[in-house]
């Protein structure tokens, strides 16, 4: 069992014997496959246990790409303890405050917090990483590819019923990939959204890291402009990209960020459907709608749109 294997660990950790007391949280957060626990002795700081299965690769990254992460000063949680033959790593805990729990907030009280948050991905782009490290397969135009096709099986058929032959033939859609993997490669987070943003101490951390692979830097960027939790305004999203140019000395340009936001959108859209329909999780039924929403702005008035809008205008009768 996964949270006898953290206890385990646990105990070696802190190097006390069965008698002693130890409370086990459960954190249900995300949908990476792990187990995710607080841990809470007695007169002491609570910590994150965590254990992952083998099936996805991905999971074995998370102890190494945090390390690399610390020592690139990038804000993430400090790993106390690692035990690999149990899959098990006890982390330090920031607390349950995410960039979506302030959702309520105006955006004046949030905007400090999206500018440590971007902060950390600009430090990405400066990263260089060690040779030993191994990070997942970079995104190139079969990763993009594959992206479209989860939007396809798992959204187009699985929730929605629908025939996904036009997007399968689509000759929009396989110019996107092929324009996206030709572009530059630096570090990007993979899912730089709101719930892997967490507060602590008015500063920014970064969690769910473990993806971490290269590709370009504006999809980090598209993903927390666009991201569906949060359903920014035009407004907001024009203000994050400006406190992004302060930080970057950059400004995304306008199509390279609308092919981003476009394949960000279709993924989540596809891992919407999947854990929907295939994994009984309907907290992120709420969800489709928005993020339908969302690509439908992103793609108005563009090729993408006539092969794109039926599909997402069904999905907007979820609501």
């Amino acid at each position: 069992m996964p949270t006898d294997a953290i206890l385990a660990c646990t105990r070696l950790y802190l190097d006390v014997d069965p008698t002693v007391s130890i409370t086990m949280t459960p954190i249900k957060k995300g949908a990476s496959g792990r187990t995710i626990v607080r841990v809470v002795r007695a007169g002491q700081m609570p910590f994150i246990g965590v254990h992952w299965k083998p099936e996805r690769p991905d999971n074995e990254k998370f102890v190494p790409v945090a390390r690399f992460l610390k020592k690139c000063k990038v804000n993430v949680p400090e790993i106390f303890y690692e035990n690999r033959n149990k899959r098990v790593a006890l982390v330090e805990d920031l607390g349950d405050v995410d960039l979506l729990s302030l959702r309520d907030r105006s955006f004046a009280e949030r905007a400090p917090f999206y500018r440590s948050a971007l902060e950390q991905i600009d430090k990405l782009f400066y990263a260089r990483t060690p040779k030993d490290l191994e990070l997942m397969p970079s995104f190139d135009e079969g990763m993009y590819r594959w992206e479209q096709e989860y939007f396809m099986d798992h959204l187009a058929v699985d929730f929605l019923g629908m025939d996904a032959g036009p997007l399968r033939r689509s000759e929009e859609l396989l110019a996107l990939a092929k324009r996206m993997g030709a572009s530059a490669k630096h570090l990007v987070h993979r899912d730089f959204q709101s719930q892997n943003i967490l507060v602590h101490d008015e500063q920014c951390f970064l969690i769910d890291f473990q993806g971490l692979r290269r590709g370009r830097q504006e999809y980090d960027l598209a993903s927390l402009l666009y991201d569906p939790y949060m359903n920014h305004n035009a407004e907001e999203r024009e203000l994050i990209l400006d406190i992004w140019e302060q930080i970057s000395e950059d400004r995304p340009a306008e199509r390279v960020l609308r092919d981003c936001a476009t394949q960000r959108l279709m993924q989540a859209l596809g891992a919407y459907g999947n854990l929907l329909e295939n994994k009984g999780d309907d907290w992120y039924a709420p969800y489709i709608p928005v993020a339908a929403a969302l690509l439908l702005e992103v793609v108005a008035n563009t090729a993408l749109e006539d092969v794109l809008a039926p599909y997402l205008k069904q999905a907007l009768k979820a609501r």
